[in-house]
């Protein structure tokens, strides 16, 4: 078990037996499988890891966002051994287990809404995103899908189709989905300039109904969806004006709106959603991610005439709603509440946003600080001016980082972001030296 309360480096980064696993690694698993780091993992507890070698590195990327409430809580742990025990797989689709629907109900009382509810599960948040737009599509009768620019919603045929970024998640895979079509989301920084961010989101808003009343039609539309804070897109926060006026448009032309909160779900941005800051209640919710720790689960939440217009056997799967998932989750969301992590989560990213501010005063590579909450972004530039984007210098930042013992992931349209996406049980001694490493490896990169 990890004894360290932080980060300890034993051996030069990666280590000689990261380095051996690493190798068999590029033997034998596939190249478009990516990794981040040149470290190979022995184990994991709150927000920490320990290599292969020994060394323990602290954990700002939580599982790309999986682990809001730390790796290997013991608790959480204990819920999925007792299912082990019991049964492990037997198919939702074949007998019915009671974690399922104790799910599935708790997710009904802790979504906004004051209208009935159903739910169903699936493996992944692609998966998810799909089923929303299958039921959004059966409950509507149209087939059109909207999704905006910087979005990203998964892998899978439909899903890629309906992200932003080419490279790498559409490079090579065509033909893609038809009938899918982009809007404009507010990416303040690069609002065009002299543009203000409210006058920038309400031009966004008017091209929209401009292409609804044009090259588009409601009447083709099914779906519009939108993450509430975009995630590969670079931690890109709207307005609560603009997020209020999507809804709008969706309310007036019979378009289901569905919100994506796979990334920033699950207390991330200090409210257990996202879309909790905006004051909108979604007709469907996409959910995974941090929903059960780490064993595969997402869930679609939606409006209770939305989700029963698909047919019997339409939706659902061989692994859907997994009985350790179920479990897990239940525990996930009792000690997001027992634990305050929403609170937990708003002072960690205040102190991260802090420390970052500090960092943009002194280093004109910075050129912006945002995010809600623990789900923050630092986007780094070659000019202020320009806002030429500066990825080169991001990967090498994040390089440095690790080999300091501090895990970053980089993010954004142009790969120049930053994210930080702690374990929401990271300590304020574990933050600061986070947030010292960063620093410095910045210094060192300039």
């Amino acid at each position: 078990m990890i004894e360290e309360s932080n980060v300890k480096l034993v051996t030069s980064i990666p280590g000689p037996k990261s380095i051996e696993i690493l190798e068999e690694r590029k033997k034998y698993v596939a190249d478009g499988v990516s990794v981040s780091t040149d470290i190979a993992i022995a184990e994991a507890k709150g927000a920490l890891i320990k290599d292969v070698d020994g060394n323990v590195f602290l954990d700002f990327a939580a599982g790309i966002g999986v682990q809001n409430v730390g790796h290997c809580d013991p608790e959480i742990v204990e819920e999925i051994k007792k299912q082990t025990e019991l049964f492990i797989h037997p198919s939702y689709n074949v007998v019915t287990y009671e974690s399922y629907g104790a799910l599935a109900k708790k997710l009904t009382e802790i979504t906004v809404g004051d209208y009935e509810k159903k739910v169903m599960f699936a493996n992944s948040g692609a998966e998810a995103v799909e089923n929303a737009i299958k039921i959004a599509r059966t409950y509507t009768k149209k087939t059109g899908v909207l999704s905006a620019t910087g979005s990203f919603h998964g892998r899978t045929n439909m899903t890629m189709s309906i992200t932003s970024k080419y490279k790498p998640y559409k490079n090579g895979f065509g033909p893609f989905a038809p009938e899918t079509y982009k809007f404009d989301f507010p990416y303040s920084y690069r609002a065009p300039l002299g543009v203000s961010e409210e006058e920038y989101a309400d031009e966004c808003i008017n091209r929209l109904k401009t292409m609804l009343k044009t090259t588009l039609s409601p009447d083709m539309i099914a779906c519009l969806i939108i993450e509430p804070l975009q995630g590969e897109g670079g931690f890109v926060v709207p307005s609560a004006k603009y997020m209020r006026e999507l809804q709008k448009v969706c309310n007036e032309n019979n378009i289901v709106f569905i919100v994506d909160e796979i990334q920033a779900g699950f207390a991330r941005t200090g409210k257990m959603f996202a879309h909790e800051h905006y004051g909108i209640e979604p007709d469907i919710i996409t959910m995974s991610k941090s929903i059960a720790a780490g064993v595969p689960l997402s869930a679609v939440v939606a409006k209770k005439e939305i989700m029963d217009s698909a047919c019997v056997g339409g939706i659902g799967g061989t692994y859907s709603g997994s009985p350790l998932g179920c479990v897990a989750a239940l525990k996930v969301i009792e000690k997001i509440e027992k634990e305050n992590l929403c609170e937990k989560s708003l002072k960690l990213g205040g102190y991260i946003m802090e420390r970052l501010n500090e960092m943009k005063e002194k280093y004109t590579v910075i050129g912006d600080v945002r995010g809600l909450g623990a789900m923050v972004g630092l986007e780094f530039v070659k000019d202020r001016s320009t806002k030429e984007p500066a990825a080169d210098l991001v990967k090498s930042i994040i390089k440095k980082c690790y080999e300091n013992g501090v895990i970053f992931l980089n993010a954004g349209i142009l790969g120049n972001v930053i994210r930080f996406l702690p374990p929401l049980v990271m300590t304020d001694e574990q933050v600061k030296y986070g947030m010292d490493v960063l620093e410095e490896s910045i210094k060192e990169c300039i």
